[in-house]
């Protein structure tokens, strides 16, 4: 007499197996969207990295003296770049600034008015870019090089000489979350002010 169904073994075995393969599923399923996510996620701070970095590069590389005859440069430090720069349609060159608040990266720009001439309006800011970490990271927004630069020496010292100043490397540490990325999202540029060559 052969008896037809299952043991109580086999029934057991067989929901181990099928409890085995659901939280496998699972947890490539749950795994494989946070992924993405934080895929995702990087990829829009590559894209706003990138074109606040274009921003910074185009502003410096067009700095020149000011409307009232000033250096190019107004300030220097690692965390803080000023110029003077014609950044919109009229003849006048505008004071921009670009600097770190925390993890925000701001630009303030002050029109020239007033007869004589002068830079004591209103500072216009707007910001830039969120989740900028070069402070806690202790990587320097700003990097600044003397006319020998070839792209392999050391920057500037602070605090420097902004006349020794002809190339700068801009350069963002970017990261919403540090506990789902390894690494701050890193981009950089360098740009030569035009109006500073001396060849």
């Amino acid at each position: 007499m052969t008896q037809k169904g299952f043991t109580l073994l086999e029934v057991l075995v067989a929901m181990g197996i099928f409890i085995l393969v659901a939280m496998s599923a699972s947890w490539f399923i749950i795994h494989g969207f946070r992924y993405n996510a934080i895929i995702w996620e990087q990829l829009d701070k590559q894209n706003e990295g990138r074109k606040v970095l274009q921003q910074v590069v185009d502003t410096v590389r067009k700095a020149e003296e000011s409307s009232l005859g000033s250096y190019p440069l107004v300030t220097s430090t690692n965390y803080q770049l000023s110029v003077y720069a014609n950044i919109d349609d009229d003849s006048y060159r505008e004071k921009v600034r670009f600097w770190l608040d925390g993890t925000t990266l701001k630009r303030g720009i002050i029109k020239p008015s007033g007869s004589p001439l002068n830079y004591s309006g209103t500072e216009q800011i707007v910001e830039l870019a969120h989740d900028v970490v070069n402070i806690s990271k202790n990587s320097p927004l700003f990097l600044y090089y003397d006319e020998s630069y070839s792209g392999s020496e050391n920057a500037l010292v602070q605090p420097v000489e902004i006349t020794n100043i002809r190339v700068i490397r801009v350069q963002l540490e970017l990261e919403k979350d540090p506990t789902a990325t390894p690494v701050p999202l890193h981009v950089e540029g360098v740009v030569n002010v035009r109006n500073l060559k001396s060849n």
